[in-house]
């Protein structure tokens, strides 16, 4: 869900870009951030507690708290929330702590 217009704000949300979720192509404006463009495809679970596996979501939206680590093209522990999509990104949903994968 997207705000479209307001009567004091005014948004540029950029040139549209495509990126995938867990395998799953999004479409997305290259002025979001990663978890902006996640709530606006109805996405709202961006990782899992670490002991108790609980889901979490969009939380401080600052980059303060951890709710929103996300593995972001293969890197985990990356902040959705103050991290800008771009086009062929891929982002995944993190599970616990996240381990660090080899590119490839």
């Amino acid at each position: 869900m997207r705000i479209d217009t307001h009567p004091i704000l005014s948004f540029d949300r950029g040139t549209p870009v495509t990126f995938t979720f867990d395998g799953k192509p999004l479409s997305a404006f290259s002025n979001d951030t990663v978890a902006a463009a996640l709530l606006a495809n109805g996405i709202n679970i961006f990782r899992e507690s670490i002991r108790e596996h609980r889901p979490r979501g969009f939380f401080c939206g600052i980059g303060r708290c951890s709710s929103c680590n996300m593995i972001i093209d293969s890197v985990p522990n990356v902040r959705a929330c103050v991290t800008r999509v771009r086009n062929g990104m891929s982002v995944e949903t993190q599970k616990g702590k996240g381990t660090l994968l080899a590119r490839q």
